[in-house]
């Protein structure tokens, strides 16, 4: 009997489509469909490492940092990080190229986390340890670690909140079916496509407010507490926490449940908070139309929001990718 040796890495490579471009004109994908690549990229990278279904549980610290063009060439890099006892951290690097030049450079980094789940039972199943051998390999471990105290620190600030007392301030509430295109093949809706349902609220609520296209430029603390099944009815809430010199942070929720339970029946699957930016026709950022909070829980979010951000600033974890690796010549 052969024995194999399961690969640690993944690596998916085609091209944005125009159905991938949000905005029409811009010429750039949307960040709902790149987290969407992502998810499916770190999923094929946890599966083949486990062996076995997995759920998405964490997405965290996404910067977006060009836009990627309908035509370009994509490469969507996956990476085994480390391991816990059914988890696995996958650093997950994204990249493009004009095809006529096969010069990539990096448009957006981030950490995803699935936890390998039993088929039959839906329990969590313990994963095969993953041992760095190579420097690069014990450095991104590191770097993977160096963020555990972060996420805690930010769920623990994310926990505290309530989103449910007098609000002022901008919001836009999308109800909808789960549809069978929606789902893998564990029977849930992909993690990817409920990212994407996201950015799509959020932008959408980010640009009635702007009055102006706006792009994600950031995302964070991207929560998964329970599976979204077909025939769920999905709400996905957006709502403005506070607003920047450019800047406007969002938090999402979503929702979902039996439609026969009625509304008030959902349950909170997945929360995440978002940042956009107002653009013009050529690209450039734009000054942010300034929300004041009025009501206490806006005042309140407000500043979860700022707190948010001296969190990341106070762990400030390593970086994942050295500047090194941001280019790549095919």
């Amino acid at each position: 009997m052969t024995e194999t040796t399961k690969s640690p890495s993944i690596t998916l490579r085609f091209l944005a489509a125009p159905t991938d471009v949000i905005h029409t004109g811009t010429g750039g994908v949307s960040g709902g469909r790149v987290l969407e690549w992502i998810d499916k990229s770190a999923y094929a990278c946890a599966v083949q490492w486990s062996g076995t279904y997995c759920v998405t549980a964490y997405v965290g610290h996404i910067h977006f940092t060009r836009p990627i063009p309908s035509g370009h060439l994509v490469e969507v890099r996956s990476r085994l990080a480390m391991t816990g006892r059914s988890s696995m951290h996958i650093v997950n690097e994204v990249y493009s190229a004009d095809p006529a030049e096969g010069i990539f450079t990096r448009a957006c980094d981030c950490l995803v986390i699935f936890v390998a789940k039993d088929a039959e039972t839906g329990k969590a199943t313990p994963v095969d340890t993953f041992v760095p051998e190579t420097d690069e390999e014990k450095r991104v471990e590191d770097a993977a670690r160096s963020r555990i105290d972060l996420r805690h620190a930010i769920q623990d600030e994310m926990e505290k909140q309530t989103y449910d007392g007098p609000s002022h301030a901008p919001r836009l509430i999308t109800r909808f079916l789960a549809k069978p295109t929606d789902i893998n093949w564990g029977g849930n809706v992909h993690g990817g496509t409920a990212m994407e349902w996201i950015d799509e609220a959020g932008g959408a609520c980010s640009m009635e407010w702007a009055g102006e296209r706006t792009v994600a430029v950031y995302a964070g603390g991207i929560r998964f507490y329970r599976p979204i099944h077909i025939g769920d009815l999905v709400e996905v809430d957006a709502r403005m926490m506070r607003t920047d010199r450019r800047s406007m942070q969002m938090s999402v929720h979503v929702r979902s449940g039996n439609p026969r339970g009625g509304r008030e029946h959902l349950k909170e699957a997945i929360h995440a908070t978002v940042s956009y930016m107002g653009m013009d026709s050529d690209g450039n950022p734009l000054p942010a139309r300034q929300f004041i909070p009025l009501t206490e829980e806006d005042k309140r979010l407000s500043e979860h929001a700022q707190i948010l951000r001296e969190l990341r600033a106070e762990f400030t974890p390593h970086p994942l990718i050295t500047p090194s690796a941001a280019q790549h010549t095919d």
